[in-house]
């Protein structure tokens, strides 16, 4: 697979994988175990704070944060009309990695990116599993909180609007939690608009692509090492969701993050970066 790399000065690099541009950013070295951070839907690398990063990277390890398909500096597609699938974004993984020349990474996934398909067709490629903020998606599961009130979407060629939804909505999403910052959500927010190929995009394909099941199983076929992290006050998936994940997945441990919700706000970081330290500290990488 050729790659090619093209620098600026805050360590992004776009890599071609298959034709498809990602923008891709390491921390750390990159002989120690590699841990890739994969954001949720329409989250950009941003919302894996460098900072975060940081201090996984200080624990020894190489920490790998990248910009999905239609957000930040990657390939966009025509809003609503993306020709790509779940198992697509979820190979794009792979891409990353043989370009970076890893063999065995550890995954850290967030919300909708589960990370379940790698996880099950290629546990070759895959040292351990972190699930954040995610769910089995079993039908008896509790629904989002009556409280979560997401907002209306904006008029995506208005930018202020777009940052004033981005915002609103990450308020709804940490579900009263009394980490939730403002400023610093409004900053993330500015910058991720900013710094986006189609921000319109960004809004609605992920939310457009075509579902897989993974071909070989669910979550009781996953042999990784894996644990699952969840916010106390997540109002789109209750804890309840976190605890069946734990259940569903042998040999699971659970990190319940006191005081979060459907994120994981800089008050827990120390917390979240050791356990997942720890986590990815065991066997072969």
């Amino acid at each position: 697979m050729t790659s090619h790399h093209s620098h600026d000065p805050h360590g992004e690099r776009l890599l071609d994988i298959d034709g498809v541009e990602l923008c891709v950013e390491t921390f750390g070295d990159p002989a120690a175990p590699a841990i890739v951070l994969v954001a949720g839907a329409s989250a950009s690398m941003l919302w894996w704070d460098a900072e975060l990063c940081g201090r996984i990277a200080a624990g020894g390890r190489f920490v790998v944060r990248y910009d999905h398909r239609d957000t930040g500096r990657s390939t966009c597609w025509p809003p609503g009309r993306p020709t790509y699938a779940y198992r697509d974004l979820a190979e794009d993984v792979l891409g990353i990695l043989d370009a970076l020349g890893v063999e065995r990474a550890h995954l850290v996934c967030q919300s909708m990116f589960g990370g379940i398909l790698l996880g099950v067709d290629r546990p070759d490629r895959v040292a351990s599993l972190t699930f954040v903020s995610t769910s089995t998606g079993a039908d008896d599961l509790p629904p989002p909180s009556d409280d979560l009130a997401m907002p209306a979407e904006p008029d995506p060629s208005d930018p202020a609007a777009v940052v004033e939804y981005v915002v609103a909505a990450a308020r709804a999403c940490s579900g009263g939690s009394p980490y939730f910052d403002e400023a610093a959500i409004r900053a993330l927010a500015e910058r991720d608009v900013a710094r986006a190929r189609n921000y319109a995009s960004t809004l609605v394909n992920h939310y457009a692509i075509g579902f897989d099941e993974p071909s070989r199983g669910g979550f009781g076929d996953l042999t990784a090492p894996t644990l699952v992290v969840h916010g106390d006050h997540d109002p789109l998936l209750p804890a309840a969701h976190g605890e069946a994940l734990r259940d569903a997945i042998p040999g699971a441990e659970l990190l319940i993050l006191k005081g979060a919700g459907h994120d994981v706000p800089r008050a827990v970081w120390d917390d979240f970066a050791s356990a997942v330290v720890r986590h990815t500290a065991g066997g072969p990488t």
